[in-house]
């Protein structure tokens, strides 16, 4: 069984990702790709994460891709979660992930209006707010929550939430039924009101924004199509990493693996897996500095995660697994960084890195922000280190 090494590993990250001087993305659907997908749940982090591997990119370059060229999607995905998918990949992560999530929504939506006494046959409810909602988007509109929820009766009323609690109240029933239509691939987050750091979507048919349905393939395919993507990006990795990357069950990641011909290597005891085609030795790579977003795909990539992490998991994850902003030095995560009230990007290190080490962290820290131009990123999920 061959033998995979932490260092090897890092340096498999700082290639594949994208990070290493001289191995950046040539734009921001390339870096979309090389990553299977972009962390989309804090829009800050998609523009954030794209900047950190493609040389001289603009705001301007994600908005076109995303709005214009219409080559990179917002689509919610494994572990329910919004990511920004390359049109690509699209099929594989519909059949792979969206659809299961989708189901989930459904029996969940239905049982919470019923149980609420809202509707008496939430199934019927749903079907009929749901044709509502494509039928008045069928002819290329789009359209916001609150202007779909205006016209379509079905989309108004509330559940209560949470009573007695600090985060409690009612909550709206349309916006989740939005929710299921997306996840289902029948309608996507088309053009944005907001500014680049503030998600405000407007809804449009999948159809009319894509030109066309989504292929979708057989379950099992599109796991092992996704499988396949991690593994050439994040490889080698673990059942474990899969599992929880996938958001699914331990029986489909192993029947992907087999599907796909993993070949089985040794992580330091631990069984990992790789291509068949992937199996030669990476070399090392020049030590690098990195700065990246909170939620980065690099940093939530795996499970296990203790090769690059180290001992920083409850500085710079929250409560409930949520990654904050990190430093990366040569493979490693060293600290993690923030912003001051004035915009500028102070750097938080959780170790002495040496001093070329430290130089080349403060060269980027530098260039953050000079990029953000004043512009103050607050995160949706700061670390416990960012709060500090």
């Amino acid at each position: 069984m061959r033998k995979v090494e932490a260092v090897e590993r890092r340096a498999r990250l700082a290639l594949r990702h994208r990070l290493a001087v001289g191995h950046r993305a040539g734009d921001v659907v390339e870096a979309a790709s090389s990553m299977v997908c972009l962390h989309g749940t804090d829009p800050v982090t998609s523009y954030l994460s794209a900047r950190a591997r493609v040389e001289d990119m603009s705001v301007t370059d994600l908005e076109r891709a995303l709005y214009v060229d219409r080559s990179l999607v917002k689509h919610l995905a494994m572990r329910r979660t919004l990511f920004v998918f390359p049109c690509a990949t699209l099929p594989f992560a519909q059949a792979g992930a969206s659809n299961r999530v989708a189901d989930i929504e459904r029996r969940r939506l239905i049982r919470n209006v019923e149980a609420a006494g809202l509707h008496a046959d939430g199934a019927r409810w749903l079907s009929v707010a749901s044709e509502q909602v494509l039928a008045m988007l069928s002819d290329g509109r789009e359209a916001t929550s609150s202007q779909l929820r205006d016209a379509i009766p079905a989309l108004q009323g509330s559940i209560s939430y949470g009573e007695g609690r600090s985060w409690g109240g009612p909550a709206p029933v349309g916006p989740r039924v939005l929710t299921t239509l997306s996840a289902a691939g029948r309608i996507l987050r088309a053009s944005n009101d907001g500014g680049w750091a503030t998600s405000r979507p407007r809804w449009a048919s999948t159809k009319s924004w894509l030109g066309t349905e989504i292929a979708v393939p057989p379950e099992a395919e599109g796991i092992a199509g996704l499988v396949e993507h991690w593994l050439r990006v994040f490889g080698p990795g673990t059942e474990a990493d899969l599992k929880w990357w996938l958001g699914s069950t331990l029986a489909s990641v192993r029947r992907a693996l087999s599907d796909v011909h993993a070949v089985e290597v040794d992580l330091d005891g631990q069984t990992g897996y790789l291509l068949p085609d992937d199996l030669e030795p990476t070399e090392p790579v020049q030590p690098w500095a990195g700065l990246l977003p909170p939620l980065d795909p690099t940093t939530m990539g795996w499970y296990e995660r203790d090769w690059y992490l180290g001992p920083y998991k409850a500085q710079l994850f929250d409560s409930t697994g949520n990654a904050g902003a990190t430093l990366w030095w040569d493979g490693r995560i060293v600290g993690g960084w923030r912003q001051t009230d004035s915009g500028e990007v102070v750097l938080q290190p959780l170790e002495d890195i040496g001093s070329p080490g430290l130089d080349a962290l403060e060269d980027e820290a530098a260039r953050l922000t000079h990029w953000l131009s004043g512009k103050r990123v607050l995160p949706r999920f700061p670390s416990p280190l960012w709060k500090s």
